[in-house]
């Protein structure tokens, strides 16, 4: 067998990674039907790749045997301090004909990298290949974040948006309906909730908490666009959580070939904590999920923390599988 070459990625080097990117998608869509099919097709993928490698900053490596092209790895950075010195492999950013090679192709990439003072790497891998992931754990990379996927439901859910659970000896009935500008000052309280939550153990994120009054201005803006399906949890007359759908497209996490086509994006959920655990989450994902079906949706798109106890077991138990994982790695510690 010839020898595995690496070297740095160049532009030359687009059209036989969109091959290699083509064929990876169409794996990946074996097991996970739901995603945008037209990226199995070379010249689709071709166009990801190219638009991966023209992000500002963009490098990364390539890998042939005897000439041919059988892995690459692109990575650029995000102009944001949330998430450090950084660099970020996206959707398109790899594809290898054997996993390992994608350690190879990190070694050569990654030295660019950190030369750059680009120490907080991140990586989106789809979630069925436990080779790949396999191969991305081998270079101290963890399970940061989960991007998943369902159908929409063929029917109302049962229950219809109504969770009825036992919080104490007495059985307490959850229900659930659209936000009104009446909710805006609870909907701007929950609005704090999640990022509160996150920067707690075990997910200990660094992300910004917004203020109450920054809250308040959105919802004043964003309750009445018909783009946004804002939902409360109720019980015993007082508003206890909420919950948001959108169009997809709404998102800037869920781009390229992790962009189903016609999804709806379940993009926020909180309760408040003295309501946690009788019910209220899982009664706001299920109004999400009607409304994706109502609004004739093909598909139901979300993300969480993999560190996030509460979302990383709400959000399967209502039916999303796994699509992509994105992998985490801090250089130097």
């Amino acid at each position: 067998m010839p020898r595995l070459e690496i070297r740095p990625f160049t532009a030359d080097d687009i059209d036989a990674a969109g091959t290699l990117l083509a064929r990876r998608h169409a794996r990946h869509l074996d097991r996970s039907p739901l995603l945008p099919a037209h990226f199995t097709e070379p010249a689709a993928a071709t166009a990801a790749v190219h638009r991966a490698c023209a992000g500002q900053d963009a490098s990364g490596s390539i890998a042939t045997r005897g000439g041919e092209a059988v892995g690459y790895l692109l990575g650029a950075p995000k102009s944001t301090e949330v998430w450090g010195p950084n660099i970020w492999v996206e959707s398109a950013g790899q594809a290898t004909i054997e996993a390992e090679t994608i350690r190879d192709l990190y070694a050569v990439a990654a030295t660019r990298w950190v030369d750059e003072g680009r120490t907080a790497h991140y990586a989106l891998a789809p979630a069925t290949d436990p080779e790949l992931i396999g191969a991305w754990f081998r270079l101290g990379f963890g399970h940061q974040h989960t991007h998943a996927i369902r159908p929409v439901p063929a029917s109302r859910t049962d229950p219809p948006a109504t969770s009825t659970a036992t919080a104490t000896a007495t059985a307490t009935a959850t229900t659930v309906r659209r936000a009104t500008r009446d909710d805006i000052e609870t909907l701007a309280r929950l609005d704090l909730e999640l990022p509160r939550h996150q920067a707690l153990a075990p997910v200990f994120s660094a992300g910004p908490v917004p203020t109450l009054e920054e809250c308040l201005d959105d919802w004043a803006t964003d309750i009445d666009n018909p783009e946004y399906a804002a939902f409360v949890a109720v019980r015993d007359g007082e508003v206890i959580g909420s919950a948001i759908g959108c169009p997809l497209e709404k998102s800037s996490s869920h781009t390229g070939l992790a962009r189903p086509e016609r999804a709806g994006f379940l993009g926020f959920a909180a309760v408040f904590p003295q309501a946690r655990g009788a019910g209220a989450g899982r009664a706001l994902g299920e109004a999400v999920l009607d409304w994706t079906r109502t609004a004739g949706f093909s598909c139901a798109v979300t993300d969480w923390r993999a560190t996030n106890l509460l979302s990383s077991r709400a959000w399967p138990a209502l039916g999303f599988t796994d699509s992509f994982l994105r992998l985490h790695r801090v250089v130097g510690y």
